[in-house]
């Protein structure tokens, strides 16, 4: 049922994109179809702090970026849990003075931590389960010593257990510090890739429902966040079916969560990533209710569709579903400091010079 629904739900989409007309003006000081215009980038560490503000301030701004997500994780130096600090790690100063570099140039400046997934990355734990293992939603799954993938664990990066009683005293203090710290009204959970969940291993979640478990640990999050007024923004892979749709396990689920997406409050922002392909699952979200943004990543000829995708998405649907097309966000994977060093010609890397590619194709006056 769910296959046919969602196959109908693209070949309404494909019906609905056109192509962009040539020569036409789509600068966005005088486009107002694409209300999101994103960038999405870790966080910048202490010593690349004026060079990164010189990003914002030289790059981002003239080319009407919008939106600022920042993947802080744990490189800030918290004052409810000081433990979890990495050794890099930027102070309550840097955020304001980057809050207040966002304001003066009207971008809305979003924070980022991983939230249930993404709590190890290749044979290393975050700091979350590094001073907490007891949150570990698989403690018998050892790190490696050399990571490869696939490996007979099914290891690719550790969740934390939604269900353990102490692990959102902790948590969301660190969401409530941040959000404080950058002035923040709308909060980006992460909640990609979400490999580990309801495993045997946990006494807590074990034999329970997946897509249950995680539409709780959503609820949870947003619920919180809404007693202050703030705005919960995640990674949509995890509510689309991998199987039925062919997207596979990466940028959709093959564990079941896919079933929350009827589980979950309608003001969630889906953040929707495709990085290979224009799969058109924005679609699907704004039918179900939510505001989505198409994200993409190092790949300038796919980027354009999805742009172009976004915009005939709202220019030919109806009232109700137009203003759930919120727009497009880059997404940059090497990391704020190889990125910058790129861009500006400090250290040349061809391996991810397709990012540079993109972003300047996007984010120019002529494509946007």
């Amino acid at each position: 049922m769910f296959k046919r629904y969602l196959i109908s739900v693209l070949l309404i989409s494909v019906c609905y994109t056109l192509n962009s007309q040539s020569g036409a003006d789509v600068r966005v000081k005088n486009d107002k179809s694409v209300p999101i215009r994103g960038f999405c980038i870790d966080a910048p560490r202490p010593e690349g702090m004026n060079e990164f503000i010189g990003f914002i301030e030289r790059e981002l701004a003239p080319r009407h970026v919008n939106t600022l997500i920042l993947m802080v994780n744990y490189n800030f130096r918290f004052r409810s849990h000081p433990e979890l600090r990495n050794d890099s790690a930027i102070s309550v100063k840097d955020a304001k003075r980057l809050a207040r570099t966002c304001r003066k140039y009207n971008i809305d400046l979003i924070p980022s931590i991983d939230l249930l997934g993404h709590q190890s990355w290749a044979g290393t734990l975050g700091s979350l389960l590094r001073v907490h293992p007891e949150f570990d939603e698989t403690p018998l799954i050892k790190m490696p010593d050399k990571y490869v993938w696939p490996n007979p664990d099914g290891l690719y990066c550790k969740s934390y257990c939604p269900l353990h009683p102490e692990v959102h005293k902790i948590v969301f203090d660190l969401v409530d510090e941040l959000c404080d710290a950058f002035d923040a009204d709308s909060f980006h959970a992460g909640m990609d890739e979400v490999f580990y969940i309801g495993e045997s291993q946990c006494p807590r979640c074990y034999g329970k429902d997946k897509a249950e478990l995680f539409a709780g640990e959503v609820r949870a999050i947003h619920d919180h966040l809404a007693e202050k007024g703030r705005h919960l923004l995640i990674w949509g892979d995890r509510l689309i079916d991998g199987k039925s749709t062919g997207i596979g396990e990466w940028e959709g689920s093959f564990n079941s969560t896919y079933k929350a997406i009827d589980m979950i409050p309608k003001d969630v922002m889906i953040c929707d990533w495709h990085y290979d392909r224009p799969d058109q699952t924005a679609v699907y979200f704004a039918i179900k209710g939510f505001d989505v943004a198409t994200c993409y990543w190092n790949k300038s000829a796919v980027a354009i569709l999805q742009k172009q995708d976004m915009q005939n998405f709202r220019d030919h649907s109806t009232r109700e579903m137009k203003e759930h097309f919120r727009g497009i966000i880059q997404t940059v994977w090497s990391g704020e400091k190889s990125f910058l060093d790129i861009y500006y010609g400090n250290k040349p890397d061809t391996s991810r010079i397709s990012e540079i590619d993109c972003f300047r194709t996007l984010f120019n006056e002529k494509n946007y």
